[in-house]
């Protein structure tokens, strides 16, 4: 079983500095059935991504037996509606995790993990849990002491800020999914086309390309395998716009050691939100 997932963002909405576009249906329904025959056994969707979820509702078939995380978006409907309105979408009767997208909505609010809590014990979801920006919104819902056994947090070779907590929350028993693995496309970006905002990246970038010349790997082999290689991270996220992306994916897993250590001292540049 691979610890690949498949994250769907961009069968929904346009995605990433490299997107190339959204894929038509019948190259999602091809992408599903490659991910499900290199042993990918994980979806990674949202309300909030678009019409990603009726995507995969209609793209999936019954041979494929994926779970489904979804995420409950901010905004004013109570979790119960919003997590029956994915089930409607998805075409199916419960989701293996649920994730509250925005930690703002937990903070403002923290009654609301009860209602996710009275989910999970419904039956209707496996695991509940944090989609997270940074270690303090980690640690805020560690010292309210709210039960969850998920989260999604984003990790890689430049952005490594969740590692200290990662061990605590994985010996509790969470299972830890880390998005951003190629920092949205920002690794495979010509070094000298990046936008001004980008430009101190280079630097970093281009130590990258030294540790690839030096140990033969290639720029997302190394991305890939640092995280797979991480004994505290259970899933690892790769968006994918075609089937061809998927296979060098595929192909990309490796049992070579990737040690390497970059320190990005522009950690505001690491979060994608501040690229615009």
């Amino acid at each position: 079983m691979s610890k690949l997932i498949l994250g769907t963002v961009q069968f929904g909405l346009q995605y990433g500095v490299n997107s190339a576009g959204r894929p038509s249906e019948e190259a999602v329904k091809s992408i599903l059935s490659e991910a499900s025959k290199g042993g990918i056994t994980t979806l990674d969707t949202s309300s909030a991504y678009g019409n990603s979820e009726e995507i995969l509702g209609e793209c999936i078939t019954p041979e494929e037996h994926f779970k489904i995380v979804s995420k409950y978006p901010k905004g004013t409907t109570p979790v119960w509606e919003m997590f029956n309105s994915s089930l409607r979408r998805l075409k199916v009767d419960k989701l293996y995790g649920y994730l509250l997208h925005h930690f703002e909505v937990y903070k403002n609010n923290p009654k609301v993990w009860d209602e996710f809590i009275a989910l999970k014990e419904s039956g209707k979801v496996q695991k509940i849990g944090f989609s997270l920006y940074t270690p303090e919104e980690l640690q805020f819902i560690l010292d309210n002491k709210s039960p969850f056994d998920l989260i999604q947090v984003p990790f890689n070779i430049f952005d490594k800020k969740f590692l200290p907590l990662m061990k605590e929350v994985h010996d509790k028993g969470v299972e830890i999914h880390v998005r951003s693995t190629f920092l949205q496309g920002l690794f495979f970006k010509e070094r000298d086309a990046l936008p001004e905002k980008l430009k101190p990246m280079k630097k970093y970038l281009l130590q990258l390309d030294e540790f690839s010349k030096q140990s033969g790997l290639s720029i997302s082999e190394i991305a890939l395998n640092y995280n797979l290689q991480n004994p505290h991270i259970d899933g690892v996220l790769i968006g994918v716009d075609n089937v061809e992306q998927l296979k060098m994916n595929l192909t990309s897993v490796k049992d070579t050691p990737v040690d390497i250590e970059i320190e990005v001292k522009e950690q505001e540049l690491l979060n994608p939100v501040n690229w615009n």
